[in-house]
């Protein structure tokens, strides 16, 4: 198995022993902090969060895609940081977002926000959970499912201008295991080539 792929299944099963599992039912289905259920949307919440509910490709919240490691960082964003290979740096996150996004930094810069929850959601509905069935019948023509350059990972892709949402495989079941957005030189290299160390 190579190194990213270890990160990804660990990162899975880290996530999934911190956030509770939502992927057994609609995120509509699930009552607000307050008790009530309400309809899903943008500003929809989930249980015991108070993000909203969207991860696009322009990433979400304070957590845009090319914003800066250190500013970030400085203003009490980041919790951890983990040096990886070739300038690149996975990152936790704090506040409402923590055990829910991983980033990844390039020169400082970021370049990918991933998650192995649900939610966060994409603006079409999609999620980790979902099978690549479910993908497809969601983004239609918009959307492929392609393989990594080795030939032993699927992984379902979406192009938006140059950039890109992945829905990667699960390491122990059917369907996506790990979301993740950025720029197509990034996130779709990386998957398709593998890291660069």
């Amino acid at each position: 198995m190579n190194r990213p792929a270890i990160l990804l299944t660990t990162a899975a099963l880290a996530l999934g022993t911190l956030v509770p599992a939502t992927v057994a039912g609609p995120a509509a289905a699930a009552p607000r902090a307050g008790g009530a259920a309400s309809a899903r949307g943008p500003l929809a919440t989930a249980v015991g969060h108070s993000h909203p509910e969207v991860l696009s490709v322009r990433g979400v919240g304070v957590y845009r895609i090319g914003a800066s490691l250190a500013a970030l960082t400085s203003n009490g964003h980041i919790d951890w940081t983990a040096p990886g290979c070739g300038g690149v740096v996975h990152a936790g996150v704090t506040g409402s977002w923590a055990g829910v996004l991983l980033l990844a930094f390039h020169n400082g810069r970021l370049v990918e926000v991933g998650t192995a929850t649900a939610p966060p959601r994409s603006p079409a509905g999609a999620s980790v959970g979902m099978s690549f069935d479910e993908l497809e019948a969601i983004y239609g023509r918009r959307g492929s499912l392609i393989r990594n350059d080795a030939g032993d990972a699927e992984a379902y892709l979406v192009r938006v201008g140059s950039r890109v949402e992945l829905f990667t495989g699960h390491p122990i079941r059917p369907g996506v295991g790990y979301f993740q957005v950025g720029p197509a030189s990034f996130v779709e290299r990386n998957f398709r080539q593998g890291g660069s160390c």
